[in-house]
């Protein structure tokens, strides 16, 4: 398996934690930055991780921010990205279960460290259920199609 992660500064403690989590689990980790605790704007981020998903160069991304809701809007608007920012263990469940999620959203401000890797760990194993599920992700994906033909 392979994670993209990035953060901007509000994010970036808590990104290093998780990427040794990650790695102490033998996950590859691609390191997207930001590498320090200097103000940058967290949509650069976004957009690098959200779209080496989409490429298929990472399997999952994860996006942190002060709250996790910026990474999440922005992450979202890079095609065949379905974002959610989470900040329980049920909604990161479910984010994979019901929703097919491919990045994992969290705030930096807002989980602790504990919490932020519980979190994580669900997510990455919690499958898409498909079924009635896949039926929504087909909406989601004819209306990425509809909105890129419209001026």
């Amino acid at each position: 398996m392979r994670i993209a992660i990035g953060a901007d500064h509000a994010g970036y403690a808590l990104k290093t934690i998780l990427i040794a989590h990650l790695q102490a689990q033998g996950i590859e980790v691609l390191d997207f930055g930001t590498h320090g605790l200097d103000a940058v704007d967290y949509p650069d981020y976004a957009r690098a991780v959200a779209e080496a998903v989409a490429r298929g160069e990472a399997d999952y991304g994860v996006l942190i921010c002060g709250t996790g809701i910026g990474m999440s809007i922005t992450a979202n608007k890079v095609p065949g990205i379905r974002a959610a920012a989470v900040s329980d263990v049920y909604t990161a469940k479910m984010s994979r279960a019901h929703n097919n999620a491919n990045i994992l959203c969290l705030g930096g401000r807002v989980v602790g460290p504990g919490l932020a890797q519980e979190i994580l760990d669900v997510w990455l194993r919690t499958p898409f259920e498909g079924g009635r599920h896949e039926r929504r992700i087909a909406k989601i994906r004819a209306l990425e199609t509809d909105c890129g033909k419209r001026p």
